[in-house]
């Protein structure tokens, strides 16, 4: 991780940050064909940070047509698997040469906190890049078991070009959970950033044109959802989209696949996950620790936030009141500042959002006991971390994604209830379990239908492990892992007669 300094360091990068505004098509920065563009705030302080190129349709099908000539061209997709492995290590190192940089410019864009943004940017990014770079010269196809005149080859190859279209709460990260799988499979990328948050996807396309990347094997046009984002679902010239956002969303990108080519879609969507704290869990700070950190961590606005916390009537009281301390020792305010703990949300409007459902809460008869609205004092979009009890399995806080800093805590009896209230969501993304005994830990890991479930810890696992949902948080597809290969990859049968005559 790149070790953390003084605030001021922080903004005199800022300060002397060149922001990226335009498309990266083909190897060139472009203005949108329209003309139009689009401003980036600043959520912490509500000033503009830049004028971004609006694409649109146009500008897809100029991206798709780069994307396409490049991978019937052969330069990355027939390259051999060693040259591929050697520009991927070569961005990843230029990813953490540049970490600062990347991590100040998302940290302005999304009003995620520094500390957040070293950590995934100089770290997790730079390894994906590598671990897939790793992978291209290990990955082998399989003979199948015939006759001795028959030669049977099961080969993969990479499926064409690939539509990536990505959230806005992790904006490198994400990039990179689908980029450096695509491109180590030999794939064209065409890849759609959020538009709250579009900086550093122009800023990583240029490092990887840098550093070799043939033009046109990565593409990026910043652009609204309901016209960009469309406009890649339905390009009939894209083979594969993948899609990481809202489920409303990921089921239009169903629609908009089967309205133009059936193209595969992989979808990584909302989640409603719960945190399990069994009667026998040990209060301690390290639950203490990561129970806080399961709901609150980028200020809640993560898709696995573990909100639904699910506690043993047992242990609640201290439960309540150490997760209580801990709430209230967490630090607001300046993003740039190493010792912030929670940023802004990302834009007023998704703060107006997460305001509402605080006070649905409160109309539903849950108590506040911690937060419970806007930030005094600061002026960006920042929400005081919130913390409710007495949330029944009903209320609506308890059933829809909220995407903000707010944690409930839904007391139950005995692991029964507890695995019964767990199940019952449209959601499976994440869970966590906590609990002294290991056989109870794999029994309710396996009963939980979840993509994924830590036991004594909240986490997502890491760029060996796949990560994706059950139920409406996900189709079969998955990012992380071997596995993530898979949507950019397709499997053909070469069957040889090896008869002379």
């Amino acid at each position: 991780m790149t070790p953390l300094t003084q605030p001021g360091h922080y903004h005199d990068i800022a300060r002397d940050l060149r922001l990226p505004t335009q498309a990266f098509i083909g190897g060139k920065a472009w203005s949108a064909v329209s003309g139009r563009a689009f401003e980036t705030v600043n959520p912490a302080t509500g000033a503009v940070l830049a004028v971004v190129a609006e694409c649109d349709g146009q500008d897809v099908d100029m991206a798709v047509a780069a994307a396409r000539r490049a991978f019937n061209g052969g330069a990355w997709s027939r390259t051999a698997p060693e040259a591929r492995k050697a520009v991927l290590l070569r961005l990843a190192q230029s990813v953490r040469d540049h970490a600062e940089e990347l991590a100040v410019m998302e940290s302005l864009d999304s009003g995620k906190t520094i500390k957040d943004c070293l950590h995934e940017i100089g770290t997790e990014v730079p390894t994906f890049f590598q671990w897939y770079a790793e992978l291209i010269d290990k990955t082998f196809g399989k003979i199948a078991p015939t006759a001795p005149d028959t030669l049977a080859m099961v080969v993969k190859e990479p499926v064409g070009v690939v539509g990536l279209v990505l959230p806005w709460n992790f904006p490198l990260l994400m990039a990179a959970w689908k980029l450096a799988p695509a491109l180590a499979a030999g794939c064209s990328c065409v890849l759609k950033p959020a538009e709250q948050t579009p900086l550093t996807a122009l800023r990583l396309a240029e490092l990887a044109s840098e550093v070799g990347l043939p033009d046109g094997v990565l593409n990026v046009v910043p652009g609204d959802g309901e016209t960009t984002g469309q406009a890649i679902g339905r390009h009939r010239d894209i083979d594969v989209v993948s899609f990481t956002g809202s489920t409303e969303v990921g089921a239009l990108f169903l629609r908009y696949a089967s309205e133009s080519n059936l193209k595969p879609v992989g979808l990584e969507m909302g989640g409603k996950s719960p945190l399990l704290v069994l009667e026998d869990a040990a209060i301690s700070d390290d639950l203490v620790g990561n129970a806080v950190n399961a709901a609150f961590w980028n200020g809640g606005q993560n898709c696995s936030a573990n909100m639904r916390q699910i506690v043993d009537v047992r242990v609640k009281d201290t439960f309540l009141e150490r997760v209580l301390a801990k709430t209230r020792s967490l630090r607001l305010g300046d993003p740039l500042d190493p010792e912030t703990d929670i940023g802004s949300m990302v834009t007023r409007e998704h703060r107006t959002r997460v305001l509402g459902y605080i006070d649905q809460g409160r109309r539903e008869g849950a108590r506040v006991l911690a937060g419970g609205g806007p930030t005094a004092g600061l002026a960006g979009c920042f929400i005081d971390p919130t913390v409710f009890d007495g949330v029944t399995p009903d209320m609506i806080i308890a059933r829809e994604e909220i995407f903000g800093p707010v944690l409930g805590v839904i007391p139950v009896d005995g692991v029964e209830q507890a695995v019964a209230v767990a199940r019952d969501t449209d959601y499976g993304l994440h869970a966590t379990v906590f609990t002294k005994d290991i056989d109870r830990a794999f029994d309710v890991a396996h009963r939980l239908p979840s993509g994924t479930v830590s036991v004594n810890v909240f986490s997502e696992g890491d760029v060996k492990t796949p990560f994706g949902g059950y139920k409406r948080s996900g189709s079969l597809a998955r990012d992380n892992g071997t596995e993530a290969m898979e949507q950019y990859t397709q499997t053909k049968t070469i069957w040889v007669n090896l008869k002379t005559g």
